[in-house]
């Protein structure tokens, strides 16, 4: 999934309002300084690749 500023993660688990999301899929997460995991809105996502 994509988001805020090109950001991309993996969804780790889906809540009712929102996802939580694992950024260390990234290969520059150490560069960027961020959190390991984050909240994300469902309004302020989008799928970029399904499961399968």
């Amino acid at each position: 999934m994509e988001f805020k500023n090109c950001l991309q993660g993996i969804v780790e688990k889906v809540n009712e309002n929102s996802v939580i999301v694992d950024l260390t899929y990234m290969t520059n997460y150490r560069d960027l300084d961020l959190e390991q995991r984050t909240v994300v809105n469902h309004k302020n996502y989008t799928i970029i690749n399904p499961a399968m």
